[in-house]
C-alpha cells in the first residue's frame, strides 16, 4: 500500500495526522509530512479512516 497526497488540495488541517500519527505529521511549518509512503498492511484501517475523514479529500491509497 502506498500513502499517495495531493499537496494542492491538501490544507494540512492534521486530521490524518490525528488518525495515524505514525504516518503523517504537521509541522510547525504548516505544512504536511508523510513519514511512511508505505505503511505496514497492520495500518490499512488507520490509513482508509484518514482518506475518508479528510476534509479536502486530498489522500488516497495505491496498492
Amino acid at each position: 500500500m502506498k500513502v499517495v497526497v495531493d499537496y494542492d488540495l491538501c490544507e494540512s488541517n492534521a486530521v490524518c495526522m490525528a488518525i495515524a500519527p505514525e504516518v503523517f505529521e504537521v509541522r510547525d511549518d504548516d505544512f504536511l509530512y508523510v513519514l511512511d509512503e508505505n505503511p505496514p498492511e497492520e495500518l490499512r484501517s488507520k490509513m482508509e479512516e484518514a482518506v475518508r475523514r479528510c476534509p479536502k479529500q486530498a489522500i488516497s491509497l495505491e496498492d
